[in-house]
């Protein structure tokens, strides 16, 4: 009896347990993105406003419209897009924050496959 209380207890007070998020400090600022894909760390400063993100990745621009869905998840279209992968929409969906940095999982639009990362505020 008192193990089965015990797991009772155990879940109530993990059921109970929400991830506190910030999401609105995060929609504008510039930032430092790391993502780990097989293994490997790749690198990128941005920087977003209102309407535009701003990315630099191995020493290339690319510039992306930027539209809120909620305070936690936002669509990124590139704007000159020089193939068909860019031209598919990116969706952005803000995980977990803390005071200077938010866990994220992105995917292209419509795309069960998605990646996580963390950016951290550098301004």
């Amino acid at each position: 009896m008192k193990k089965l209380f015990l797991f009772y207890l155990i879940i109530c007070v993990f059921s109970c347990y929400s991830v506190d998020r910030d999401c609105k400090s995060f929609q504008t600022g510039t930032f430092e993105s790391i993502i780990s894909i097989d293994g490997k760390d790749y690198i990128s400063t941005f920087k977003r406003n209102e309407s535009v993100q701003i990315e630099t990745f191995e020493n290339k621009i690319d510039s992306a419209h930027v539209r809120w869905i909620n305070d936690c998840e936002v669509i990124f279209k590139t704007i000159n897009p020089k193939n068909r992968a860019e031209q598919k929409d990116i969706h952005l969906k803000i995980l977990k924050t803390t005071i200077d940095s938010y866990t994220f999982e992105y995917s292209y639009v419509g795309e069960v496959l998605k990646q996580k990362g963390l950016a951290k505020r550098i301004h």
